[in-house]
């Protein structure tokens, strides 16, 4: 008896002092066979890796367990591990120390989890790995050195991934490709390097090239596992395997143009063109000078594998479109540029003009409605209707500009078109858009006047970088009312007061001249600014009578 319980307290002081040989964590199971002792965990609810790992095991599965990340450091204290499977879970991020400590892992395997990148330099730490398994990710770039760090691997699977790019050097750097090419040439020695690539999106062009040529030409000691790698792009080589298409070299962009001078009559509307030959594609913008003032739409037309053409629309041309109008071409080899000169013909030449405008007295008040049809982060659209006795030859004058600025820009607008837009414009800036008549100059009420926003942080969503602040309660043209702008911060009496105002007036103005017209406003939207023309000291021009003005509320006069 006394022997019995001697061999008893033995052992129970051996399991305290070495709690690792028995213990084992919640909701998983252990177990011990002859690669030594294991831990799995499947489906077991998990925010991050146990601390508390015995460091006795040589095999750990932790799979279906909702890992999101992998930090420095996961497993550093299991120097035994050998064998690591961390299979479909959700993880996201690897440091280059999350495999601190495992100078002893031959196999790891991550298929279907999330991670979008490698820190490839991580498996410094892992000399010794043979397989890794990164199946069924997210991963879109393989570095040149991807590989540089893996001496023993023998297997790589980067199936079903998002590669659509990579180059021949990954592989042809890789230390057992090289290790094992030599090798294959002495008779009797056999090592094989198992290679999975496929089902990702590769993008057949340019870039491709080396691989592609690589992976036709791959043979023992490295076996491709599917050696039918297809095309996802370009469109004409969807779908198409490696050994079915040709590629050539990449080229830098070669920009040209057919005319390097165009020379336009005053009104016209100009087509400016340039022609671009590029491997890959190239991206294309046009530079000119009022470009933050005007900016005006560009299409562009594939040719074939290799050529763009792009053209520049000017509608209705004016004196300050004169200059050199440059397009820009680039890929990731380099850039091209080419210069087209446009020259607008003044009035006084003898080059023919727009069809003339009947000139009106200073008396004549053509009834012109105008509203803000469309609000965008970067500016606004204009749209009108005119009563005129021949609408199909009207020509329109959109003058344009800062609201302090005594010279505006002036745009002319041909026939049969009622809407124009201002984009590229600068934050916080007071502006003014009037339209009139061809050739005469805004009256007092013509114009509309709106201020934009501050920008908005990058942290907040990037693409709403300038907002409109100002919106008009009611803009018709036809009236000599001014109009009202009202913030966020307007109460509700004001809008009515600023409509109610407005239909005095209107009705004022229709039975002065003994005619009907259809009202017509601008939808009210919302500002942002409560503090906008609240100075009684900016520039007044005629100051309508105090009991004309909004009150209560943060409303304001436009003049």
């Amino acid at each position: 008896m006394e022997v019995f319980c001697a061999v008893f307290g033995m052992f129970f002081v051996f399991d305290i002092i070495t709690p690792g040989f028995s213990a084992c964590l919640l909701g998983c199971s252990c177990s011990n066979d002859n690669l030594g002792r294991s831990l799995l965990c499947m489906e077991t609810p998990m925010e991050h890796i146990p601390e508390n790992i015995p460091d006795d095991f040589t095999k750990i599965r932790i799979e279906n367990c909702h890992l999101t990340e992998l930090p420095q450091g996961s497993f550093s204290q299991v120097h035994v591990l050998e064998f690591l499977w961390l299979n479909f879970n959700e993880i996201t991020l690897m440091t280059i120390k999350s495999l601190e400590g495992l100078s002893n892992l031959t196999e790891l395997r991550l298929q279907g989890n999330k991670l979008t990148s490698v820190p490839w330099t991580a498996f410094q730490s892992t000399p010794r790995l043979k397989i890794l398994d990164l199946k069924n990710n997210q991963l879109d770039v393989l570095p040149e050195h991807a590989l540089r760090y893996l001496p023993a691997l023998t297997y790589l699977d980067l199936s079903f991934n998002q590669l659509s790019i990579t180059s021949k050097e990954v592989f042809t750097n890789w230390p057992l490709y090289q290790i094992a090419e030599k090798a294959w040439g002495k008779e009797g020695l056999v090592s094989n390097v198992v290679l999975a690539l496929h089902d990702n999106p590769w993008s057949c062009d340019c870039r491709l090239k080396g691989f592609v040529e690589f992976i036709r030409k791959v043979s023992p000691p490295v076996i491709l596992m599917n050696s039918y790698l297809k095309c996802s792009g370009p469109r004409t080589k969807v779908d198409k395997y490696f050994h079915e298409v040709q590629l050539k070299t990449c080229m830098k962009p070669l920009a040209s143009a057919a005319e390097s001078n165009v020379s336009l009559s005053l009104g016209a509307n100009a087509t400016l063109m340039c022609q671009v030959k590029a491997r890959p594609l190239s991206n294309i913008q046009w530079m000119y000078p009022l470009k933050i003032i005007r900016g005006f739409a560009s299409t562009q037309t594939q040719i074939d594998e290799e050529t763009i053409t792009s053209q520049l629309v000017i509608p209705s041309v004016h004196l300050a479109d004169r200059g050199l109008y440059t397009c820009m071409a680039n890929n990731f080899i380099g850039n091209s540029s080419v210069g087209i000169s446009l020259n607008i013909d003044s009035p006084i030449s003898s080059a023919p003009l727009p069809p003339p405008v009947p000139m009106l007295s200073s008396n004549d008040s053509p009834h012109i409605d105008i509203r803000i049809a469309k609000q965008t982060v970067y500016g606004i659209t204009l749209e009108w209707h005119a009563v005129t006795d021949n609408p199909a030859e009207t020509w329109f004058t959109v003058h344009f500009g800062k609201y302090d600025s005594p010279k505006k820009e002036m745009i002319f607008i041909g026939p049969g078109i009622n809407s124009y837009s201002v984009s590229d414009l600068l934050p916080v800036t007071k502006y003014e858009v009037c339209v009139t008549l061809k050739n005469h100059p805004p009256r007092e009420g013509q114009c509309i006047v709106f201020v934009t926003g501050s920008d908005i942080s990058q942290l907040e969503q990037r693409e709403r970088l300038i907002h409109i602040i100002v919106i008009v309660c009611a803009m018709v043209l036809a009236v000599p009312a001014g109009m009202y702008a009202c913030t966020t911060e307007a109460r509700f009496s004001c809008v009515d007061r600023c409509v109610d105002l407005w239909k005095k007036r209107r009705r004022h103005a229709e039975d002065a001249e003994g005619s009907e017209r259809q009202n017509t406003f601008d939808s009210l939207q919302a500002a942002s600014d409560e503090a906008l023309y609240r100075d009684p000291e900016e520039k007044p021009t005629k100051r309508r009578k105090s009991e004309d003005r909004c009150r209560g509320g943060s409303a304001a006069h436009l003049y």
